[in-house]
């Protein structure tokens, strides 16, 4: 299922983020921080099925618990208070986050011991990856 993406990764790149940041709204000063932030993610899976994403950093940490399939709400890091679903399409972990009339879609996939994380807003796209520490 979801057993790929289990362990804890660090971000190593992060392509046109301040694109996809200033497209989802947020501030000139949330996107400076966004850009200094260098995250790891940890990401788990309880005996009863719920996954949980915690990104850490030196600035903030965020965590999200959910059951593929099951939307919920989420405070995002930057205060957007969004309807998230997250579901398991070709072995990529899909998550779509709806608020204010507004969607954008995140695409997480493991390939060649890496996990990229595709952040998609109408037509921009950022891209950033991870590598597997623990």
């Amino acid at each position: 299922m979801v057993e790929q993406f289990v362990g804890k990764w660090t971000l190593v790149s992060s392509d046109n983020f301040d694109e996809y940041m200033k497209a989802v709204g947020m501030s000139f000063a949330t996107r400076q921080m966004g850009n200094l932030a260098k995250p790891d993610l940890l990401i788990s899976v309880g005996d009863d099925g719920v996954v949980s994403i915690k990104a850490e950093s030196t600035l903030k940490t965020t965590a999200i618990k959910f059951k593929l399939g099951e939307e919920f709400d989420e405070t995002t890091a930057d205060g957007r208070n969004a309807k998230s679903i997250f579901t398991l399409e070709n072995d990529k972990l899909m998550q779509k986050q709806s608020w204010d009339g507004k969607t954008t879609t995140l695409e997480r996939e493991v390939h060649d011991g890496k996990l990229t994380a595709k952040c998609i807003m109408d037509d921009v796209v950022a891209v950033r990856t991870y590598e597997k520490t623990a």
